[in-house]
């Protein structure tokens, strides 16, 4: 876009401060000065000083800014003017004015053939700061020098307020987001029907509630469904897009192929064609209600654990195979089974709910298989949370991410 083609008047409506952009000439040629209670027809073309002429509360005012615009044109260099008294008109009540204090600062656009072009000039209200104790009380009063730079950190800071409250509503509304993106992406439509299933997603802390862990349910004729979890390495949007691939092509595989390491060899092929999918840990779950069993093969995830109603704990680890993709080569995924009994409970998890600072994750594994023991009769909702708190984490806010799954067989 030329100079020609900018729409300055959008420009300057866009900016949060009174600003002035002067000819070499000193002639007003755009304006945004809304809040001095000028408009821009009674500044367009005029000199700068009949613009802005002195006022019967500063009769110096517009000379000094007058002159600060000067030493722009002679020095090719910023200016800054020390905090002045100028007077603005009260909206609604012709003939008075209000006190306002302004600090000035000015800056020069250099042309090609090295003069200058343009002036933009700033005006910061600092009247706040002026009609502080910081300055009223003062004795001796401050120089014209330290109330300059006071007033330019003042006005620094009021920026920096303005630019943090648009970060803080752009954070939330990011966040509200990514909130409903993930829960999109978690939602499992068969899980709505399993009323002995608990699940659990807590973000990592800072993650905008959107990062890689997941867990999916799937319903398979005629009376068997499975469960699987994993873990896509890192944290937000990128990771959680992903997940979202993962996930989807893995409840799509376990429906043509309902064998746990037969899906896990399908997912692994796709996961090559998928960047940052490599090294995924995935563990896949089938139960089969009639046979009693629990069929189940393992990509580099921690192992499920079946709980007993008497507290034993016995672990799924006799299916462990690499992550995803972890071999440079494809080669048959191992599966295994184990038989259950009404009333046990299975428990998949990421390595979050293990994982601490400074401790081997056989450490956290131990004290998980504590934990079930010491509360497997619960009901599975009460169960999930029960775990959570025992293992430290019960409101989220960890270093890593958490996905629990518990099913009450």
């Amino acid at each position: 876009m030329t100079s020609a083609e900018m729409d300055f008047e959008e420009l300057f409506d866009a900016a949060p401060n009174p600003y002035l952009v002067l000819d070499a000439d000193l002639v007003v040629c755009h304006a945004y000065l809304r809040v001095t209670g000028r408009s821009r027809e009674e500044l367009l073309g005029r000199y700068i000083l009949e613009a802005f002429p002195d006022t019967p509360g500063a009769p110096e005012a517009a000379r000094d800014f007058g002159a600060s615009l000067q030493r722009v044109l002679n020095s090719h260099a910023p200016d800054v003017v020390a905090p002045r008294r100028f007077d603005i008109p009260v909206d609604g009540k012709p003939g008075e004015v209000e006190e306002r204090w302004w600090c000035g600062m000015s800056s020069p656009v250099v042309g090609t053939d090295g003069d200058v072009k343009w002036i933009i000039a700033r005006a910061d209200d600092v009247t706040e700061l002026m009609h502080s104790p910081f300055i009223r009380e003062l004795t001796p009063p401050l120089s014209n020098q330290v109330t300059g730079i006071a007033a330019q950190v003042y006005a620094r800071s009021h920026d920096l307020g303005q630019l943090n409250e648009r970060l803080r509503q752009a954070h939330a509304r990011e966040r509200e987001i990514a909130v409903t993106l993930q829960e999109i992406m978690l939602r499992s439509p068969d899980l709505d029907r399993h009323r002995d299933i608990a699940v659990r997603y807590l973000p990592a802390s800072g993650s905008l509630n959107v990062c890689g862990d997941w867990y999916d349910v799937v319903d398979l004729p005629p009376d068997r469904y499975s469960v699987a979890i994993g873990d896509v390495v890192g944290h937000g949007l990128e990771a959680a897009a992903v997940m979202g691939m993962l996930r989807s092509a893995l409840s799509a595989a376990i429906r043509a192929v309902p064998s746990p390491a037969q899906a896990l060899e399908v997912l692994g092929l796709y996961a090559r064609a998928v960047d940052g999918a490599l090294a995924t840990p995935v563990a896949k779950v089938l139960i089969d209600p009639r046979s009693r069993l629990v069929i189940y093969s393992n990509a580099g995830h921690p192992p499920p654990i079946l709980l007993s109603p008497d507290g034993g704990c016995q672990l799924l680890d006799q299916a462990t195979d690499p992550p995803l993709g972890a071999r440079p080569e494809h080669v048959p995924r191992p599966q295994a089974g184990l038989s259950y009994l009404r009333g046990d409970t299975l428990v998949l998890y990421t390595d979050g709910l293990i994982e601490g600072r400074d401790e081997d994750i056989d450490i956290g594994l131990s004290r998980l298989i504590d934990a079930l023991a010491r509360c497997g009769t619960l009901p599975v909702e009460e169960l999930a949370d029960r775990l959570l708190a025992r293992m430290g984490v019960p409101g989220g806010g960890q270093d890593d991410d958490i996905a629990l799954v518990v099913v009450r067989l």
